[in-house]
């Protein structure tokens, strides 16, 4: 005679075989294995049965991407993947395979960070670098810069057909035409095409220069990497507070080392001229013309002027 806990086992053991079966019968009549399957005629039951676990995982996943939750509570094993089944016939036999593929939105986000690899943004709103401008909007937010925008965006196509140009771009405008927001733009359309890019809001990057005299070594791998970058953005040029160290040191050594070899970019309130009496004035050392000269002939020669005109966006 069987003990309690022997017929206990049998029943539990009963129970599982039996919603075993329940739910192979379920994945199998599962309309999505059943459209599956029916690319492949030639696998039988047995063949089904055996890859199971695969049927399962493929069938969960597919309806869980159709109602994504978003990639970051991704439900799914692998998140920002899902199941796709093969068949491979070997020595007559088929059999089913599964590998992971990158779902839409993960790609997507890789792509952004890649280019946010790409870019580095001292003291810039990084909001305008990846927030997806798109070149109708840039023109139809304003239509007076629209000369602004066509100049700009030949410049780009110019560096993606014959690669990466010695002269940049200087964009002059008055407060709130969306310099920044244009050059942002040009930094990101090229970042997609492979170049490495930096862009700097000079009055803020000005007022941290001068605490890293206490750390020479963050100011050395700052320095180096605008000097390597391939595209690097000076924005609101002019409206920091200058001092010889910085102008002669810092702007004269980054500017020197990029002439003829990479292309420096600026956006600023004064037009060229006016920026070279700011540079030929500093706080410590008073009028100093021939060094503002000095630095102008770094710029003056290696960039096109563009006006930006339009309305102030920040008084809308």
């Amino acid at each position: 005679m069987e003990s309690l806990s022997d017929l206990l086992k049998d029943m539990k053991n009963r129970e599982f075989w039996r919603a075993l079966e329940e739910k192979t019968d379920e994945v199998l009549h599962d309309p999505l294995i059943v459209k599956w399957r029916s690319k492949y005629p030639d696998l039988d039951e047995k063949t089904l049965r055996s890859h199971m676990n695969r049927l399962y995982q493929y069938a969960k996943e597919y309806k869980q991407c159709s109602n994504c939750p978003g990639l970051e509570r991704c439900p799914n094993d692998f998140a920002g993947h899902y199941t796709k089944l093969y068949v491979e016939t070997i020595n007559g036999q088929a059999h089913i395979y599964d590998h992971k593929v990158t779902c839409k939105k993960m790609t997507a986000k890789q792509k952004q960070d890649t280019l946010q690899r790409r870019i580095r943004s001292f003291y810039v709103d990084e909001k305008a670098l990846f927030g997806g401008i798109s070149v109708s909007e840039i023109v139809h937010n304003d239509p007076e810069r629209v000369l602004a925008v066509d100049q700009i965006m030949e410049y780009i196509l110019l560096t993606k057909e014959q690669g990466l140009q010695k002269e940049g771009l200087y964009l002059a405008g008055k407060f709130g035409t969306g310099k920044t927001f244009l050059m942002s733009f040009l930094l990101h359309e090229l970042a997609k095409e492979g170049y490495s890019g930096a862009i700097v809001f000079m009055p803020d990057f000005v007022e941290d220069l001068k605490s890293m005299f206490a750390e020479p070594q963050r100011l050395k791998d700052m320095l180096d990497t605008l000097k390597e970058s391939d595209l690097l953005i000076f924005d609101d040029i002019g409206a920091e507070n200058l001092n010889p160290w910085v102008r002669d040191h810092v702007l004269g050594s980054i500017l020197n080392y990029r002439m003829n070899r990479k292309p420096t970019f600026f956006t600023s309130n004064y037009e060229l001229d006016q920026l070279e009496q700011h540079f030929s004035f500093t706080s410590k050392d008073g009028e100093e013309e021939y060094k503002g000269k000095r630095l102008m002939d770094r710029i003056r020669h290696y960039v096109k002027v563009i006006v930006v005109k339009g309305r102030n966006k920040r008084e809308a």
